[in-house]
């Protein structure tokens, strides 16, 4: 069975995601403005929206009724790895730019590709 990136996937990805992006942006500064540092404020504020992220994607995005120890486990794994790069992204760019707004929606962005496609094809994928 192929899998192809839907239209209504993608629109309903991006809408949840926003949700856990704001999470995300909230928490990131909420973090730090009470004066945890920039990299950590970041990457529990990312757990913390991947959380919101996954029940939304999960039962609405994708459709994945059925809970398994696997799925969980590789929505983990997946967010593990994202939030490294989104974490390091924010870095870099915060270290060029000396913007947090500007570190935040750069580590956003790249990690929201990677993340629809892990979930996509990796953590929700069919059949």
């Amino acid at each position: 069975m192929h899998s192809s990136i839907k239209s209504k996937e993608l629109l309903r990805f991006l809408v949840g995601g926003g949700s856990a992006v704001v999470t995300d942006y909230i928490l990131y500064n909420l973090f730090s403005s009470a004066g945890l540092g920039l990299s950590a404020s970041k990457a529990i504020s990312f757990v913390c929206g991947a959380g919101v992220g996954f029940v939304i994607n999960k039962l609405w995005t994708f459709e994945s009724k059925e809970f398994s120890k696997a799925e969980i486990f590789r929505y983990i794994l997946l967010y593990a790895v994202t939030a490294t790069v989104n974490t390091l992204v924010n870095k870099a760019v915060l270290s060029i730019f000396h913007i947090k707004l500007i570190a935040f929606l750069g580590a956003t962005a790249v990690s929201t590709v990677l993340n629809f496609l892990g979930q996509k094809f990796y953590v929700f994928k069919k059949g």
